[in-house]
């Protein structure tokens, strides 16, 4: 399941783990965690281990042990309704289908967390959405996949400096998006 393309948030911060020195990852909170250092500020990776549409317990229980304000998390996630590739950050807003962040929105009791939506592309009809988000990435995907990761992991600081929308061009650029 692990190169899934449901799974495209977690191999974005395992990207950003490994480019930036993160401690090894360990189990915690109905997850893994990994702590480190994007650019000057101290970040908490979280992986979810239970099942997607309880992912918010995981999220919740880092969150209180923490107190992490919700405004201060941000959901790495697919999104169908993006082209693949394409990333793009919002705060707050619904959970478009996806029960991972429907499950967050419950825990936490609120979608005022930031979101980095990163487009797996939609299969055209809804039919095979299931066997698509549940699919691994095509070989054909694999460099696309790949750029995008490494923008995403060089450009995390910006992100977290609170400029998403530096991000998201600085993105844009470095992972060669079009349009």
């Amino acid at each position: 399941m692990s190169r899934h393309r449901h799974n495209v948030g977690f191999m974005a911060v395992d990207r950003i783990a490994t480019r930036h020195g993160f401690a090894p990852w360990r189990k915690r909170f109905r997850g893994e965690v990994a702590e480190g250092r994007v650019g000057t500020h101290k970040v908490l990776l979280l992986k979810p281990l239970t099942y997607m549409n309880l992912s918010g317990e995981s999220v919740q229980q880092a969150a209180a042990f923490y107190k992490i304000p919700v405004e201060s998390i941000t959901a790495f996630h697919d999104e169908l309704d993006l082209a693949p590739g394409r990333v793009r950050v919002k705060r707050g807003g619904g959970a478009a289908g996806h029960n991972g962040l429907r499950s967050m929105d419950k825990m936490l009791g609120s979608q005022d967390y930031w979101r980095v939506r990163i487009g797996i592309g939609h299969p055209g009809v809804r039919e095979r959405v299931t066997g698509h988000v549940l699919g691994d990435f095509a070989k054909s995907d694999q460099d696309w996949l790949e750029r995008m990761l490494d923008a995403m992991s060089d450009t995390a600081p910006v992100l977290a400096d609170g400029q998403p929308e530096l991000f998201m061009t600085k993105m844009a650029l470095l992972a060669g998006e079009k349009g």
